[in-house]
């Protein structure tokens, strides 16, 4: 079955974002479409925003989604910026049930990370790479020899007795209301922790952050190397593309 153009949805604490991608080249074919993330931010109510975006694209083709916690074969088993009710939701079942389209749902970081190790900063690394999602909350993915290490979420592991993604996120920056050379020191902090317990050759940032890496990425001192996401916030809706590719590829 050749799949080129798979629609890609990526699902944020914020806004919920979709485009039609060449899973050839891993570009987008469309402007991306944005709505709101609605609150409550319950499964039901981002299937309809998810149906919405469907019927924006007049698609009814596969589609890759990306979701902000862990997935285990299409079952949500952690909701950690949405509403508690997706646990344990069968989100392929409800995603498909609501737009008539086949739908293949991942780890938001692991579609972000399929992106950027397929097209993006990470193409041809066969070391261990760290790719860090910053945004609302800290999405995490590793891979090594290039192959993919499933919903990690060490966004979630304790930093001065809190969740890490409540002190180091780029939401944790704004609520704090903190410049920028602060909050690299609080990053700096969680990717040195992530350094003891993974030791990665390269870290990649992605997500909202990394659209202004030049703010924070060179006051950071780790071992590895850091770079930014070349993808930016396209990595996430690429990736989801591309995980329903692999996954209609094995039907």
């Amino acid at each position: 079955m050749k799949l080129k153009q798979i629609l890609g949805i990526d699902i944020g604490g914020s806004g919920v974002k979709g485009a039609i991608v060449d899973t050839k080249n891993g570009k987008l074919l469309t402007e991306r479409y944005r709505i709101p993330t609605p609150q409550p931010a319950t499964p039901d109510a981002v299937a309809e925003v998810i149906k919405k975006i469907v019927n924006h694209f007049d698609w009814d083709g596969p589609i890759g989604v990306g979701y902000p916690g862990v997935i285990q074969h299409g079952i949500a088993r952690t909701a950690a910026n949405l509403d508690k009710s997706w646990i344990d939701k069968d989100l392929n079942k409800l995603f498909a049930k609501t737009t008539k389209c086949k739908v293949h749902v991942v780890n938001d970081a692991d579609a972000a990370g399929m992106g950027e190790m397929k097209f993006g900063s990470g193409k041809g690394f066969k070391g261990v790479v760290l790719l860090v999602t910053v945004g609302t909350g800290l999405g995490t993915v590793a891979f090594t020899s290039g192959k993919l290490v499933p919903n990690m979420e060490m966004g979630h592991i304790l930093l001065h007795g809190n969740d890490a993604e409540k002190y180091a996120s780029d939401a944790a920056r704004k609520a704090d209301n903190i410049s920028w050379t602060e909050w690299a020191g609080r990053f700096n902090e969680y990717l040195n922790r992530m350094e003891d317990l993974l030791w990665p050759d390269l870290i990649i940032i992605g997500g909202g952050a990394s659209k202004k890496d030049e703010k924070f990425i060179p006051l950071l001192k780790t071992r590895a190397t850091v770079i930014p996401a070349s993808l930016l916030n396209e990595a996430g809706i690429i990736g989801a593309a591309m995980a329903s590719k692999y996954y209609n590829k094995l039907d």
